[in-house]
Parts: C-alpha cells; sequence; structure tokens
C-alpha cells in the first residue's frame, strides 16, 4: 500500500477521533472530506467528487462507501480493509446503500455525526442524506470534528510541509530567473510547476495565481495569460505540495521599473508581515495576528486597500483550494499552539491607481514562537 505515514501515527490519529467522538457523544461519524479520509486512512483520491462517505463508528470499526473506480484507490493508498461499493445505474441513491451499512453496524436509534462542510457532500446529496436518515437516527453536523485535531500537525507531517516549502523556493527561484519583459506568463508558470514535479512534488489544491498589468490586482486565478511588458508588474500565489502538503507563498515583483508607490506598499507589507511573525506564537489568539496586520496598514494610509482576512492555515489540503480552517482574521477565538502551520499574506490592492503589492510566507509554530520555512529573502525584487 503507498502509505504515507507509519501505522503508529495513524492509530493515533484514530484514538484521537475515537476520544473525540466519545467527549461529543457521538455513536458514529459519517466523513465527506476527503481531507478527513486521508488523515485518517491514507486514502487518496479525487472521487469524493461524486457520493461517497467513510463510516467510522465508536467501537472502531471503518468502512469505505464508493464507486466501482475508487475500490482499487482505496485498497492501494489506505489502510481501508472494508470496502462497499455502490453501482450507477439510472436513479440511484447511494444513500440506500448507506442505510444497509449502518444497519450492519447497529445504528438505528443512535447518534451520527455528518460532515456537512465538504465540497464532496452536493446540496443535492446532503438532502438525500437527510430524507434517508429522517427517523432513523439522530444527525448532528461534526464538521470540525477531525478538522480541529487535524489543525496540530505530527512530527511526520511537518516533515512533509517542509518538503513542500523546499519546493516553493525552488518555484520562486524560476520566477526569478524568467520573469522579464516579453516573457509570457505561461512560461513563467511552466517551468514553476516543473521544478515542483521535478523535486517530487505533487498538484496544489487550487490553481497558481499569477497576473501582471490590471490582472496583478486579482487575488484568484483567471485564465488570461499576458506578455510583460517593459515595465510592468506581476503578482503571483503559489504553493510547494508534498503529500498533499502544502508551504504558499506571495510575491509582486515590478518589471522593468518600480513606481515608488510601490516602494511604500512593500514597506508597509515587509512591516506587516514582521508585526504578524511577532504575535504569532503560542497562547495567543488568531484574531490578534490579523489585528496586527489591519494596524500596520492602516497607519500607513492603506486601509481601503488591505484585505478582511491575512492568512489560514495549511496543511493536506484537497481541491478545490488549499486554504484550511482557521482563517486568520479579527476576533477569531482559536488559540494559538505548537505544531499550527500557518500562511500569512499581507495583500495590498490598489484600484485607483491600478498598483498591487503581496508578500506571503509559511510559518510553523514552535514552543516559543515560529519559524519562516521559506528561505528566500523578502527584499523588493526588481526584474
Amino acid at each position: 500500500m503507498g502509505l504515507h505515514f507509519s501505522e503508529e501515527e495513524f492509530k493515533s490519529r484514530k484514538s484521537k477521533v475515537l476520544n473525540s467522538m466519545k467527549e461529543q457523544n457521538i455513536d458514529a461519524l459519517l466523513m465527506f472530506r476527503q481531507e478527513s479520509m486521508y488523515w485518517l486512512t491514507g486514502y487518496d483520491t479525487f472521487g469524493y467528487v461524486f457520493f461517497q462517505t467513510l463510516v467510522l463508528d465508536k467501537n472502531g470499526n471503518v468502512i469505505l462507501l464508493t464507486r466501482a473506480p475508487d475500490l482499487r484507490q482505496a485498497q492501494n493508498t489506505s489502510n481501508i480493509e472494508d470496502i462497499k461499493i455502490w453501482v450507477d445505474k439510472d436513479g440511484s441513491n447511494p444513500t440506500d446503500d448507506l442505510k444497509i451499512i449502518l444497519d450492519e453496524l447497529n445504528l438505528k436509534g443512535k447518534k451520527l455525526g455528518v460532515e456537512y462542510e465538504a465540497y464532496g457532500l452536493t446540496g443535492r446529496n446532503a438532502l438525500r442524506l437527510n430524507k434517508s436518515l429522517e427517523n432513523y437516527c439522530d444527525v448532528e453536523d461534526k464538521s470540525d470534528l477531525i478538522t480541529k485535531l487535524r489543525v496540530v500537525k505530527s512530527k511526520e507531517e511537518i516533515l512533509y510541509v517542509k518538503k513542500a516549502a523546499e519546493l516553493a523556493d525552488k518555484a520562486l527561484d524560476e520566477v526569478w530567473k524568467h520573469a522579464k519583459a516579453g516573457v509570457s506568463e505561461s512560461k513563467i508558470l511552466a517551468e514553476m510547476n516543473r521544478v515542483i514535479f521535478e523535486g517530487g512534488g505533487d498538484y496544489p489544491a487550487n490553481e497558481f495565481i499569477i497576473g501582471s498589468g490590471k490582472n496583478a490586482l486579482l487575488c484568484r486565478y483567471q485564465a488570461e495569460k499576458q506578455i510583460l511588458n517593459k515595465q510592468d508588474q506581476l503578482t503571483i500565489e503559489w504553493a510547494g505540495t508534498y503529500r498533499h502538503y502544502h508551504s504558499a507563498m506571495f510575491r509582486t515583483i515590478p518589471i522593468g521599473k518600480a513606481d515608488p508607490e510601490h516602494q511604500k506598499m512593500h514597506e508597509a507589507c515587509l512591516e506587516a508581515l514582521k508585526n504578524c511573525e511577532n504575535k504569532l506564537k503560542p497562547q495567543n489568539k488568531i484574531g490578534e495576528v490579523f489585528d496586527a496586520h489591519a494596524k500596520t496598514f492602516d497607519d500607513f494610509g492603506f486601509n481601503k486597500s488591505r484585505m478582511n482576512a491575512c492568512g489560514y492555515s495549511l496543511g493536506a489540503t484537497f481541491s478545490p483550494n488549499w486554504m484550511d480552517w482557521p482563517m486568520l482574521y479579527t476576533e477569531n477565538p482559536y488559540v494559538i499552539e505548537e505544531g499550527n502551520i500557518f500562511f500569512m499574506h499581507m495583500i495590498l490592492m490598489d484600484s485607483e491607481n491600478q498598483l498591487a503589492m503581496n508578500l506571503g510566507e509559511t510559518y510553523l509554530v514552535t514552543k516559543n514562537g515560529n519559524e519562516r520555512l521559506g528561505n528566500h529573502k523578502l527584499d523588493l525584487v526588481i526584474l
């Protein structure tokens, strides 16, 4: 089997989930988040775009309900031994197959936790699930049960995140090598992805964000690929990815010549990032990290250009995005712990002057502070 973690690691994770279920008085958990399935069993697939659930009951029984194409996927990538297949046919309702599993586990009339906050559980399938379980058992939304366990990374996970960080650094090397007037954004993306894959990396959970000129002000991928002008600005947000673990970075790079405002914006981003670093340590709340970011930008006069969040947790995530829980925004009460991984992005988008400046890095929270995982300089690089 292509398991990426030790047997002891998986046993520890399962024990934590069962303890949490006991504390919350849950007889079984229906997982629909691919991240939960991967973390708990190693199961690696994009088959979650169809109805698929992993059932864990309080006795430790683990049963996967999926489609035929994912039978061998589960056998090759996970430690799941009991795999049930629902059959594709017109009018099929896989929740009927799920009820059979629940009956086998004597879960009628019991309390079930369901991961409703899952890209794999569409609105239609959620309605079918609810109807199927109506008058059968008690159902509670337990979308965050495993998510809250995943947020603190183990030693084995941290090794993968650090490998992802190395790949992210290599991708930035390629940006600095190729980004210049007359070069297409497509070429830059191609070279970034080349070194990540050559380094043993994976597809990221969402597309790299790249844009120049007016598109440098965008925080999402879009399909237009431009040729860099003699004087331009290039914004790139990317992640090195290894075993699905992400380490993200963010840069805006002036091409040819920097606008004087670029210099001021970068100074503000650098100061904001340093102030956030000072707050990113155990026992602080992550809302305090955002507030340090906001105050810095506001003091520089960039209140209208900043965002209302300045980062989020990173880990092993699947499409459509690499953002994980929790997010860095004001008054978020989550208390920072050793072993957290956070991507902190300082974003300034000046729509009036059509200027952008971004600076982002990934950090591991340590016993007394944090460690920046990227090894490249934070200076404003002009190419």
